[in-house]
């Protein structure tokens, strides 16, 4: 009788999927630590029969959408982000650093969203009688707001079937364990088997569903990659832990926009909304100050006023300092070697220093000129005219490039109280022609966008240094 032997397990990296016949600490493929588990062995492909369907295929006409309509969360910033609020059966993950604010902002729209429907708050890192006390703080108390503190799964899926919440908040999934899955909780296997089950409970009941989840100390949400593809939206909440500013920002959302920003007040009486956060991120001072530039950028459909600051000092260190906040480090390096091979700046034996107010972290290829004046401005130690704001990309060649939604930019600087703006040629139709023989672009005149508001265009680096100076 011929002898048969078992298959022989397989590793598979719950991250990107890269096998390997023997158990190992680090994926090779992705290099991400404790990310490899067994999947068993596989002696082929096994032909699945047709079974039972939960549903009839319709055309797509005959779908109802009215289902997917998304409802108000009450609180307006929260809604921004979402695209309108919270769709039923759809699963959010909202991720940050600890003592960030995560499970304030959650209690507040929990208690605003019980004053019409019933919701359940599970807590797996609180008692009950700690989210309790910050409810009191904050003013949450609400009738048909339920909280259970319960770590385990078979209990957690109990409390829903015995509550019937509309919504759903598990703060946080990663201290919710399965009895089903091997690990501790907080694990890889752990975290995917519970966030699974979560959601295709809230796809059986129509049910929305909000997951905090934590962070890993380089800001990436931790568990395994599968966990942001099994949801339907994904949240990232941002902030300095010593200002009361705090951000959400949309990473991935299958029902509305990935590029709004919703803006909070975190204070001892809970968090509140800021519906118009234009002036947070810009000093106030009653005279110019070298080194200094406004900008706006846009999050969504919101332009926001942002100041750029710089500081240039001399040094007699080999290796100069170049230290970026708020801004990409690597386009500050490229706006320097700009600086240094278009415009003779000196910066060699200089130490830069450049950030941005408010704690904003500014991403926008428009940020480019006020980057580059504020560090000309430092470096002469000439203030640049008051009631300035420059936006416009800047290239290796030192040409500027327009910049998307330039005229909503500027009717928000307008409407601040801002008197000029620098802009690269050709962001608006009439204000620039170029003049035969002639390299620059040569103003026909400031272009009036708004009483007592001028547009000034320029071509390149040279151009715009020479309008502000």
């Amino acid at each position: 009788m011929a002898k048969t032997t078992a298959p022989k397990p397989g590793y598979r990296c719950a991250e990107c999927g890269w096998r390997t016949s023997k158990w190992v600490g680090r994926c090779g493929e992705c290099q991400a630590w404790g990310t490899v588990d067994e999947e068993g062995g596989r002696a082929g492909v096994t032909m699945v029969q047709g079974g039972a369907t939960t549903a009839p295929a319709l055309p797509i006409g005959q779908v109802k959408a009215e289902v997917a309509t998304a409802r108000t969360t009450g609180v307006s910033e929260l809604d921004r982000v979402l695209g309108g609020g919270l769709v039923p059966g759809a699963v959010v993950l909202l991720a940050g650093e600890p003592g960030i604010g995560k499970s304030t902002l959650l209690l507040e729209a929990a208690a605003r969203i019980a004053e019409r429907e019933t919701v359940l708050y599970v807590t797996g890192e609180e008692s009950a009688a700690q989210v309790r006390l910050r409810a009191d703080r904050i003013g949450a108390i609400q009738p048909n707001l339920y909280l259970a503190a319960e770590t385990e799964l078979s209990a957690l899926v109990t409390h829903v079937e015995k509550v019937q919440p509309t919504l759903l908040v598990v703060d946080s999934v990663q201290t919710i364990g399965s009895a089903q899955a091997t690990g501790v909780p907080g694990g890889v296997t752990q975290v995917r088997e519970v966030a699974a089950n979560l959601v295709r409970l809230a796809k059986e009941r129509n049910m929305a569903a909000v997951l905090v989840g934590h962070v890993t100390k380089e800001g990436s949400i931790a568990g395994p990659r599968t966990l942001e593809h099994l949801v339907d939206v994904v949240l990232n909440f941002e902030g300095d832990r010593y200002s009361r500013l705090r951000m959400v920002r949309a990473i991935k959302n299958r029902f509305g926009p990935t590029d709004e920003v919703g803006c909070f007040d975190l204070h001892e009486r809970g968090i509140e909304g800021i519906t118009d956060p234009s002036g947070l991120f810009v000093s106030r001072r009653s005279e110019p100050v070298p080194g200094t530039c406004v900008t706006v950028t846009v999050e969504g459909t919101r332009p926001l006023p942002a100041e750029v600051q710089a500081l240039v000092a001399r040094t007699e260190a080999q290796q100069p300092r170049r230290t970026s906040s708020g801004l990409d480090t690597y386009r500050v390096q490229m706006i320097l070697a700009v600086l240094e091979r278009r415009l003779n700046a000196r910066l060699g034996g200089c130490d830069v220093f450049t950030a941005t107010v408010g704690g904003i972290k500014l991403a926008d290829p428009a940020v480019d000129l006020s980057v580059m004046l504020a560090v000309a401005s430092a470096a002469g130690d000439k203030p640049l005219p008051a009631g300035l704001v420059a936006l416009g990309e800047v290239g290796l060649a030192g040409e500027l490039r327009p910049v998307k939604d330039v005229r909503r930019r500027l009717t928000e600087a307008a409407r601040l109280g801002f008197k000029r703006a620098l802009v690269p040629a050709g962001s608006l139709e009439d204000g620039t022609r170029r003049r035969a023989g002639q390299r620059a672009l040569v103003p026909v005149g400031p272009v009036a966008f708004a009483p007592g508001f001028e547009v000034v265009q320029a071509e390149n680096v040279w151009d715009a240094l020479t309008h502000v100076t």
